[in-house]
């Protein structure tokens, strides 16, 4: 499938699974298999993006307590394993304005009235992945609850970002946890080698 189709005619050419996600060819068979299906007719959507499962730990105690459908935000092409990398490519796409095109869309949105987006702080903002999700996604009339993972720097602008691009939603305070783990570990583990 050519990647220069425009969002409304990938929608058109990918079939609707039972968990009313689409998803895009190279991500199917990957993502389909991590898409839990939903209990019954929930109005509640966690969609959530997480790199080193912190933030996942989270959307899934929601989804438990809120019995809503859970999405996985990915992006079409992951980005590197190795935390540096990944570091350096999110400043120069924040920087650049760029948004990296996701792997998979939630195609039955409107059904959704809570939708609790968690996502962690890169470079005191909302990830890259975050703004496609909000760009993507029409949310107007609904209500969001962020969920928001940080390394001890707090929330950023994070916040102004989710407002802004979800016009028309209500965004309510956002529900924020220090998760510093992988960067404090790699710390850790420098000093031990240079020491």
């Amino acid at each position: 499938m050519p990647h220069d189709l425009d969002r409304r005619k990938l929608l058109k050419a990918l079939p609707l699974t039972a968990a009313g996600l689409t998803l895009t060819a190279g991500a199917a068979s990957a993502q389909s298999q991590s898409q839990p299906q939903p209990t019954g007719t929930s109005r509640t959507l966690v969609a959530y993006y997480s790199r080193t499962g912190n933030t996942a730990v989270i959307a899934r105690q929601i989804r438990r307590a809120r019995d809503g459908v859970l999405f996985d935000i990915k992006t079409l092409n992951p980005y590197p394993e190795d935390y540096e990398e990944t570091v350096a490519q999110a400043s120069r796409e924040t920087k650049s304005g760029y948004l990296p095109p996701l792997g998979q869309f939630v195609a039955s949105i409107r059904q959704y009235e809570t939708i609790y987006l968690g996502f962690p702080i890169w470079g005191m903002t909302a990830p890259p992945v975050i703004r496609s999700f909000l760009r993507a996604h029409d949310l107007s009339g609904k209500t969001i609850m962020p969920f928001i993972t940080h390394g001890g720097y707090g929330l950023g602008n994070s916040m102004d970002i989710v407002t802004s691009l979800a016009e028309g939603a209500d965004v309510r305070p956002a529900f924020s946890m220090e998760a510093d783990q992988e960067k404090r570990t790699l710390q850790q583990v420098t000093g031990w080698l240079t020491s």
